[in-house]
């Protein structure tokens, strides 16, 4: 799980940054990425792709990691509006370079989970399923993976009805019925299809 941090610190950087994002598929919420820069001799157990862990173990390592002075982690959001504004591939790469930029200390290099994102620049590694094969992406993906669910969940108590808080905005069956029976809200994509459609039917 360090292989590529390696690769990144023989190169000659010295801090080395991890980034992912979640909520780029869902009709609702936001997409929230995060950039952690974890110490060297950083060691963890079980921390791999938070979409691997049990919602527990997410909640545990999320306070552990937050709670560690040597950590250094960001997070950054774009909301449904902007991301309907400027699509949702333009918003995650948004999100990336903000919460890089968030960071208390600039990095040397990036570590990116899954392809290249070119506002980035050239001093990252992109790394298809970089969440289950970097220690630093995985720290990245458990922090906004529990910040974004928790969102969500602030989210169904503004908007009851849609079931946020059970499937965090993905289009679930049960969401899709909701949308098509009380149309969108102000948290939902209106750039995408279902939300589209469902805003159509509900005039």
């Amino acid at each position: 799980m360090l292989r590529f941090e390696r690769e990144a610190w023989n190169r000659g950087a010295e801090k080395v940054c991890g980034i992912d994002e979640v909520g780029r598929g869902p009709l609702a919420g936001p997409v929230v990425a995060c950039a952690v820069i974890l110490p060297r001799d950083f060691k963890h157990a079980s921390l791999t792709d938070s979409k691997k862990l049990s919602h527990q173990k997410r909640e545990a390592i999320y306070a552990e990691l937050t709670g560690n002075p040597d950590v250094l982690w960001s997070l950054a959001s774009v909301d449904a509006v902007e991301i309907d504004r400027i699509n949702i591939l333009q918003a995650t790469w948004k999100a990336m370079v903000a919460a890089r930029e968030g960071l208390s200390h600039a990095p040397d290099w990036a570590l990116v989970d899954g392809l290249r994102v070119p506002p980035l620049g050239e001093a990252q590694t992109p790394i298809v399923k970089g969440d289950s094969l970097s220690l630093t992406i995985a720290a990245a993906s458990v922090i906004a993976k529990v910040t974004r669910d928790r969102w969500m969940c602030d989210l169904d108590r503004q908007h009851p009805g849609y079931g946020f808080a059970k499937h965090k905005g993905y289009g679930t069956r049960v969401h899709v019925e909701a949308l098509e029976k009380l149309g969108p809200c102000p948290a939902h994509r209106r750039s995408f299809e279902p939300v589209r459609l469902a805003a159509l039917r509900c005039g």
